[in-house]
């Protein structure tokens, strides 16, 4: 189990409660009442810790090491009905986008989203979950597809950003984000996008636009990440907490700016912390969205995803 800073609190109580429930174990003395005590300050020092976390607290907590990534969820709701599909037909297939279709309580998805790695090998592999022109066109070819089929779409969110470099450039990165942006508009099948970890500038709105746009309770979804906001504004990343408290970044302030639709509850300690509750929560937030949005025809789905998006950042006195 790794621990954040701001955790080290708790790292210590759950020392104290496995050594007391050694002593227990390896002599005669009776350490029941201790061990009563200590978990019932861990139980505690957990809800104080958990519920006043600060924005750069759930930054730390939505790209915690073990934090289930978009395969994750997808093995764990789909199961062995998902099948991945392959490649943008242009370029290649980029490993840091995934997608392809797979069931939920009997009904097809065609899914697709950004895969990170969880060691050094995967993460170069997945390229950090920065996805390249190639990656980003093939969700549109996936997203087109599905809407030939009338297949709903559901859209994991999880990347630092499109990638960066002067290839991704070469090939069209502003380009293919922005056609991606302009097409998700008009999809004539349900799009329930949530954002699983990291929501970052137009990687993230590159596959984020949708009927419902759903953020778990720790992570974030803004223009620009904390470090690069402090370095652009201060010149230094040390500064990366007054950024994040600046840049509203947060599932409830998303909320109450009307950016996102709902905020899907994480288990105490994060989605890492209990996985298949957390599993179990989003594939049931799936289907009750989608029980909503199938009862829609085609045309008010584009009309009321556009006059959704034509709405945000408009002031009315």
């Amino acid at each position: 189990m790794e621990y954040l800073d701001f955790e080290l609190p708790i790292k210590e109580l759950e020392e104290q409660l496995s050594k007391c429930k050694v002593i227990g174990e390896e002599s005669d003395v009776d350490v029941t009442e201790t061990c009563k005590q200590i978990d019932k300050k861990l139980k505690q020092t957990k809800k104080d810790i958990y519920k006043n976390l600060t924005a750069w607290q759930r930054v730390q907590l939505s790209r915690h090491p073990s934090r289930p990534y978009t395969l994750d969820y997808v093995r764990a709701i789909c199961g062995d009905t998902f099948l991945e599909l392959h490649g943008d037909r242009t370029v290649k297939d980029d490993k840091a986008m995934i997608g392809g279709l797979g069931k939920i309580e009997g009904q097809s998805f065609m899914i697709i989203g950004q895969q990170k790695g969880y060691n050094t090998k995967t993460r170069q592999y997945r390229n950090f979950g920065m996805a390249n022109p190639e990656g980003y066109r093939k969700a549109l070819r996936l997203m087109k597809m599905a809407e030939k089929f009338g297949i709903p779409v559901i859209s994991f969110v999880d990347t630092p950003g499109a990638y960066p470099g002067i290839e991704a450039e070469e090939r069209g990165q502003g380009e293919a984000i922005a056609r991606n942006i302009m097409e998700m508009t008009r999809l004539k099948v349900p799009v329930i996008v949530i954002i699983i970890g990291e929501g970052a500038s137009g990687g993230a709105l590159g596959i984020g636009v949708g009927d419902r746009v759903l953020m778990l309770e720790n992570t974030w979804y803004s223009v620009i990440s904390p470090e690069s906001c402090s370095s652009i504004l201060w010149r230094s990343w040390e500064y990366k907490e007054q950024a994040a408290e600046a840049l509203k970044l947060t599932a409830k302030d998303m909320k109450k700016l009307h950016l996102v639709d709902d905020i899907v509850k994480e288990p105490l300690g994060g989605a890492h912390s209990d996985r298949e509750k957390t599993f179990k929560t989003v594939a049931q937030t799936i289907i009750e969205n989608y029980e909503d949005l199938k009862k829609m025809t085609p045309e008010e789905l584009v009309e009321d995803r556009m006059e959704k998006y034509a709405n945000m950042g408009v002031y009315k006195n």
